[in-house]
Order: structure tokens, then sequence, then C-alpha cells
């Protein structure tokens, strides 16, 4: 094979673009143009701008020449980092997150290699290239909880924002037909979203006892279960405040099997009339109430001789937890907290009394048949006394 001859030309084009090429080797040049390293090597110490005429000290030289070679690079490489970390900071905006420096890698990648990028903000290539492998199935995530995010706003909206995760859950579940997320992933889009179910609680008024009455022993001692429905009832007063200072009183009785309110009657006094009313809605939405308990608080209106007629006549069992102890009549008091909760949401009064009683008419038609209960497993109270056999049969 025939031996290469350069013109001279050449070999100081050679060296010229070696020297005009910072922080490239000379094995690199020497590879682009075809030649061998050492002898380009030699072609920079004759012709380069550092080389030394007449036989002087060659090794100097070229030390000389490769220490500014040195010098270039680290300068290059230093550029190169400040220019890195000024993109960086300016893509960052105040955030720093480890998601962040990914796509700033991501998008910065055709400018700078991914491994130069990773070692000037320290973290490990791998986790980027790990990021970079998953984006599929994080679009994917994501679009799945945007669809997610939609039901759940809607359920969120049309229950006047007063489910949490569990019950929008279990109703996604009767809406589409099979459970589409747990109630975490329920509440880890709620948050996203910023929907929050109201928890503002209302001061509950202290009962007034008359002590010159009979008092009934405690038969429930807060044991708030039945075995089937039309056997343990609980019952109470509570205020519902209108904004001209007047006051709209609710009285309840609620089946304990299933919480299903099943009689009420709101009036704009406190007189026994009210929660004999109730009684009797209860009568006529079962039927009998021969052989069933009702509990209650030590309240004038339940202790009263008309009351205890009301009962007997009715075939009721009276029930009474002790004086002063919420605890003891505690379905009532949550009842109470939650339907003001729900149905007041933001305000603290009522607009005017008819107002009142439409609107708690009309929670009250809402929590039987509508609205889910955690004790019924997220079903309705009318819902659950239908399923009841065939769920208890379902657990056991």
């Amino acid at each position: 094979m025939p031996r290469k001859t350069y013109t001279e030309e050449f070999k100081r084009d050679a060296v010229a673009l070696y020297e005009n090429s910072a922080g490239t080797s000379i094995q690199k040049i020497a590879n682009d143009l075809g030649i061998n390293r050492m002898t380009l090597k030699n072609w920079i110490t004759k012709y380069g701008a550092n080389s030394t005429p007449h036989g002087a000290n060659t090794a100097t030289a070229l030390s000389e020449a490769e220490r500014i070679r040195q010098l270039e690079k680290e300068n290059a490489l230093l550029r190169e980092e400040r220019d890195i970390l000024r993109k960086a900071a300016k893509y960052f905006g105040g955030r720093d997150e480890l998601v962040i420096r990914f796509r700033f890698v991501d998008d910065a990648r055709k400018t700078y290699s991914v491994k130069r990028i990773c070692d000037v903000l320290k973290f490990n290539r791998s986790s980027y290239y790990k990021w970079k492998s998953t984006a599929f199935t994080r679009e994917k995530r994501l679009l799945s909880d945007a669809i997610l995010g939609a039901r759940v706003k809607t359920v969120f909206t049309t229950h006047s924002g007063c489910y949490g995760a569990k019950r929008i859950a279990a109703e996604l579940k009767d809406q589409i037909g099979y459970d589409p997320a747990n109630h975490k992933r329920v509440a880890r889009i709620m948050r996203s979203l910023k929907l929050f179910g109201y928890t503002k609680k209302r001061k509950v008024t202290t009962t007034v006892s008359d002590k010159t009455k009979t008092v009934f022993p405690d038969l429930v001692g807060r044991k708030f279960t039945a075995d089937k429905p039309n056997q343990l009832y609980v019952g109470d007063i509570t205020y519902l405040l209108i904004q001209d200072g007047s006051n709209m009183y609710l009285a309840t009785v609620i089946d304990c099997y299933s919480r299903r309110l099943v009689g009420f009657s709101i009036a704009d006094h406190m007189r026994t009339s009210l929660v004999q009313d109730a009684l009797l809605m209860a009568k006529g939405q079962r039927g009998n109430l021969k052989g069933a308990i009702f509990h209650s608080d030590h309240g004038s209106v339940y202790t009263s001789h008309a009351f205890q007629e009301t009962c007997k006549k009715l075939g009721i069992r009276q029930s009474m937890g002790s004086i002063g102890t919420s605890a003891d009549n505690a379905l009532a008091e949550s009842f109470n907290a939650a339907m003001k909760r729900e149905v007041l949401q933001d305000s603290k009064t009522f607009e005017n009394q008819l107002r009142c009683r439409r609107d708690v008419f009309r929670w009250r038609t809402r929590y039987d048949t509508v609205r889910r209960h955690s004790w019924c497993r997220y079903l309705a109270p009318v819902v659950f006394e239908e399923r009841g056999p065939a769920i208890l049969r379902s657990a056991s």
C-alpha cells in the first residue's frame, strides 16, 4: 500500500483546525481527518502557534501548548456550567422539585449532553431515564385522574358539597357499575381540585329537663344498634335559628337499624305536641310501633304526661340517658349536627321560617332516599332497609 503524503498547506490547515477547536482532543481531530494521532501531534509541534523554530526545546513548547489548551477546555466547561445553571434557574422559577429538573433535562438535552446536565444539577442520570421511560404511564394516569376528577366534581356539586371521599366513591361505584377508585384516590383528587366537604359544627343548646317528672331507665346503654327495623328509635329536639331572631324547632324519630328518619315535625314552638307529631308520623310510616323502644334525653316534653300517654297508646317503651350527657343520645345529636352542617353550610341562620321549613324538608327527603350513610355501608337508609337481608348474608 503506497505511503500517504500531505502538502504543507494541508498540514498547517490541520494544525489550525485543532488550535481553533476548544476542548477537542488531538485524537478526535486526527480521526476526523483520517490521519494518525502521532502524525497530527508532530505537525502541531512543527507548525503550531507555540512551535519552537530552529531546534529549540520542543518538549517545553509542547507542554506549554497543552497547558493552554487545558485551561481553555476548563474555561469552556465553566462557561457551559454557568449557562446550564442560568437556564435551569429561569426554568425552575423558584420551584426546585426533582420532576422539574427532569423536565429541564428533557428540554435542554438537544443543547447539552444528559450526562453534563445531570452532573451540573447533581442528580443521577438513571433517575432521569426512569422518569423518561415511565412518561407514557404517567400521562395515562393523569388522563385517568382528569376523567375521574370530572365525575367526582359532578357528584360533589350535585350533593351541594356535602359528600366526602367515601360517599363519592360509593356513588361512583353505583353510577358506573364497578369500583373506579377507592376512597383514598378520590380523596387525593378532591384535594387537587380543592373540593372539601362541609365539616363545620353548630353549637348544641342544652336540654331543659324537668326533675319533677318521671324518669325512665336507660334501655340502650349507648348501643344504638338493632337487628331489624322498628325495634329501637332515638329522638331529640334541635333549634333552627332564623335571621329575624326567631326560632324554629325540629323533633326527630330515627330508626337505629338504618338511621332512617322515620318521623319528624317542624314548628315555631317547643310544646309537647311537637314531639307527639313526630312520633305519630313514625307510626304512620311503620304502621305499628308496638314493642319498640324510644330513647331520648330528659327534656320536659319527653317526660310530660301527655307524651307518656302517647307512648303507652302506641305500645312504645320509653328510655332515657343520663342528665347532661350528650353521649347517651349521640345518634340523635350526630343527626342534628349533620343536618345543620349540610343545609346551612356557610350560613349561620335560615332566611325565614318558610325557607327553613322547605330546606329541612328537602334535606330530610334526600337523607332517607338518596344521601349515602356510612353506617349503611354507603347506601341510603331506605335502600339499606330494602337490601338489608342480602347485605347481612353477603357479610357473613
